[in-house]
């Protein structure tokens, strides 16, 4: 009769032995846990502190009873196993509240003993108000403290996906909340546009993002900073990383690999032919450039877990290894990564680009569109999709599983091109947002439309001597824009290319990067030959310049809009500006913008109406004499002709259809 024993009993442990009752009804299955839970979410911990999960129990997945009484396996809660005797197999233990010791004999051996926050040397961390988030009782101590002391400031020292969980749990608990990373931006194994992205949301929250940051001591009430500055703390949640639990096997000669985990082989086995491993305690092998690594996530555990206990019963099931996917929600927003990063891409020696494209994540017309961001990375010689990452308010998560599966199964991005996906108005885009990150992808490689990241261009050394060119609308461009860029909006480009000096670096950028890439066509054709599209445009730009301070360009933007717990992220109602009709006896042509009413309040034609095009039916009598001179404009003039057909048949004849608002106002200029 097998006898397993397995050290560790929350995602890989609990997994294992659930997986190794299936495989033998009459094996002898024992669990050794040293704390007082086994199988709880810990995934979960900072939404119940944030009030998201009201049920404390709902965290708890199975009791050391509940699962006996399932899986028929011996649970020991509180009892740390203090040696390995692989010669006689036999584990030694001692019950940290009794101090009784056991042994327990293993035919084989599986430790999943995870991982501990890392604790860092700072005076003052071991103070009441100081925590750290690992289990249950880190999440109790918590939240009594809480409800007790009633904090008003809260410090959250580490920018990962549990510091800024736990910020925003903090911030709906009613803290003024700062977090501390020493890195540059926050999610430091993201991009900066994408990190960016986060950092707007928290900052819109009122949270502090201090980057580039370090502590160097706690006090009752604040915590000191290296640069020497002060932040108000009563609460200070410590989470800087996970280091993996090793003593044990350390102690009992196990080898250890090169990236500090337990090591194994594919089959999840230890140097000792008896003893398997799983969980964030090992290092395993990155399925994109084949390192070992050390991915600490619940996902990979449990599926190691599985594994470990097949292989256990002398199965041969071997780990492909792991790309690292991963995804955080803070407050609305949500980013992800999977794969390899652009950075990590090149340091690993890949011949790697990557491109990002900002697209609704369903149709513009369905209410509720958000825009989504996809930043592909792929091999520039074959197309190979290395990794990639997602940021949006709605579909990011959708589109990161599709990078993930691509990535894993070593994909072009031709095959991303020409997939099929789901599409409803509610849903989708008949061009999906990974279609098109695709087709960007594609033009980068061929040639056709040259292209850089925004982290690409800001190192580029010439970057610096760069002319930008701003294709973006007036409006837009007055609200923000790169210091000394030129603006000349899309519509009128054609008309200004004298005005441009070919023999210079552009740098081309509209709001997303779509309309970049036909101006960039346009200069192309018109023989301009230094010429990049900013991949991702003004948006990417915004999202960089809110994680980093780029050197080769600036970019000054507005503070975040405020939000407010509970506050939805769809923009609210704005209430219709007031519309001055000009009267009928005038001789001056009436200018009416037939965009929407928030369209209308970004920016339009100067003495411009507004009478949206759904609303001329109704508001005729605002319209003047039917012979009076009408000029029609909407944002690229398709409404406004429309607008045009609709008076037409109404009786009036002095109708022209003045295209776009960029158009419009370069018009209004000369004028």
């Amino acid at each position: 009769m097998e006898k397993i024993v397995i050290i560790g009993g929350v995602a890989a442990g609990a997994t294992a032995a659930a997986k190794a009752r299936r495989l033998s009804a009459d094996a002898e299955i024992t669990i050794l846990e040293s704390g007082p839970d086994i199988s709880f979410a810990n995934c979960g911990l900072p939404y119940y502190i944030g009030g998201d999960i009201k049920s404390r129990s709902k965290l708890i997945l199975q009791s050391p009873e509940s699962f006996n009484e399932q899986y028929q396996t011996a649970v020991h809660i509180n009892t740390s196993a203090t040696e390995i005797d692989r010669e006689n197999k036999v584990v030694h233990t001692v019950d940290s509240h009794t101090g009784e010791k056991k042994t327990f004999d293993y035919t084989k051996l599986i430790l999943a003993q995870g991982g501990k926050p890392i604790a860092p040397p700072i005076p003052g961390a071991d103070q009441d108000h100081v925590f750290q988030l690992w289990t249950l009782e880190d999440m109790d101590k918590i939240h009594t403290f809480i409800e007790n002391r009633s904090p008003k400031t809260a410090v959250v020292v580490g920018g990962g996906f549990i510091g800024l969980e736990m910020a925003e749990a903090l911030v709906k608990r009613g803290m003024k909340v700062s977090v501390v990373e020493m890195m540059p931006h926050v999610m430091a194994i993201m991009e900066a546009e994408i990190a960016g992205f986060i950092q707007q949301e928290m900052m819109s929250y009122g949270v502090d993002v201090l980057t580039n940051k370090a502590v160097a001591d706690i006090g009752r009430n604040h915590v000191m900073l290296k640069d020497g500055a002060s932040v108000d703390a009563d609460l200070v949640l410590l989470s800087i990383g996970v280091r993996p639990t090793l003593k044990l096997a350390e102690n009992a000669g196990l080898a250890i690999g090169e990236a500090g985990g337990l090591l194994v082989d594919a089959t999840l086995k230890t140097s000792d032919d008896n003893i398997y491993a799983a969980g964030d305690m090992v290092e395993l092998e990155h399925r994109i450039h084949g390192k070992k690594v050390r991915i600490p996530l619940a996902g990979p555990a449990n599926r190691q877990g599985r594994i470990a206990a097949e292989n256990a019963f002398g199965k041969r099931h071997e780990y492909k290894g792991s790309i690292g996917t991963s995804i955080v929600r803070v407050f609305e927003a949500v980013a992800g990564t999977t794969g390899l990063s652009l950075k990590a891409a090149r340091a690993a020696g890949l011949n790697a680009d990557a491109i990002v494209i900002h697209k609704e994540h369903h149709t513009s017309y369905y209410p509720g569109a958000e825009q989504v961001t996809v930043l592909v990375v792929y091999d520039r010689e074959t197309g190979i999709v290395l990794g990639g990452q997602t940021a949006g308010y709605a579909g990011a998560d959708r589109r990161l599983d599709v990078l993930a599966a691509a990535a894993a199964a070593k994909l072009t991005v031709a095959d991303l091109a020409d997939m099929d996906f789901a599409y409803a108005p509610p849903l989708g885009t008949a061009n999906d947002a990974m279609n098109m990150a695709a087709y960007v992808a594609e033009n980068r490689m061929s040639g056709y439309s040259p292209a850089l990241t925004v982290s690409e261009l800001d190192a580029a050394s010439e970057s610096r001597g760069a002319l930008w060119l701003d294709v973006r609308d007036v409006f837009a461009f007055e609200k923000s824009h790169v210091e000394g860029a030129v603006n000349m909006p899309l519509e009128i480009l054609t008309t200004k290319l004298n005005e441009l000096p070919k023999q210079k670096l552009i740098y081309v950028y509209d709001q997303t990067g779509k309309k970049g890439h036909q101006a960039l066509r346009t200069l192309i054709g018109a023989g301009f030959t230094k010429v990049f599209n900013v991949s991702g445009g003004f948006s990417s730009l915004a999202g960089y310049v809110r994680a980093v301070a780029p050197s080769s360009f600036q970019l000054d933007l507005p503070a975040p809009e405020p939000k407010t717990i509970g506050e939805n992220i769809e923009a609210e109602e704005k209430s219709t500006p007031k519309v001055e009709v000009k009267k009928a006896e005038s001789n001056e042509p009436l200018i009416v913008d037939v965009r929407t009413t928030d369209e209308f309040s970004y920016g339009a034609v100067p003495g411009a109406i507004n009478i949206p095009l759904d609303e001329i039916q109704a508001r005729l009598d605002e319209f003047g004499q039917k012979d009076k001179k009408i000029i029609l404009y909407c944002a690229s003039g398709a409404r406004s002709a429309y607008a045009k057909q609709i008076l037409h048949h109404y009786g009036y004849t002095n109708l022209e259809n003045g295209g776009g608002v960029s158009r419009m106002m370069a018009r209004s200029r000369t004028s």
